[in-house]
């Protein structure tokens, strides 16, 4: 595949150049739930752009994978696991009611501080 063909294939997927990463960043958004399909296709978009369009002060493509359903099976035995420059994440069609904003920020601090007990 072209990289042209790439840029024109149907797709929820926008390529953005971050000038203060100084690196391409790939994000594809996902209707529905992760598959590693998705996950094979973003690494050899990242891989096209680092070979055909990332000049040489460039850092390595980054690749941003926004699923309406996050699958961790896929995420821990994809390439993802190995690829410091692929990300996923689990999007929201509605914004959270206060009480989720609450609850959610509550488990982030609980695991936090699990963490920091561990070092």
């Amino acid at each position: 595949m072209q990289l042209n063909q790439f840029l024109q294939s149907p797709s929820h997927k926008q390529v953005f150049y971050n000038y203060i990463l100084k690196c391409f960043v790939i994000i594809d958004l996902k209707k529905g739930k992760l598959t590693h399909q998705d996950v094979g296709q973003m690494d050899m978009y990242v891989r096209m752009y680092d070979d055909m369009e990332k000049e040489k002060n460039d850092n390595p493509t980054i690749g941003i994978i926004l699923s309406a359903d996050k699958d961790n099976t896929v995420v821990k035995y994809s390439v993802l696991n190995d690829n410091e420059n692929l990300f996923v994440s689990k999007y929201q069609l509605y914004l959270p009611s206060e009480e989720e904003l609450k609850a959610e920020i509550e488990r982030d601090v609980l695991e936090l501080g699990m963490m920091r007990d561990e070092e």
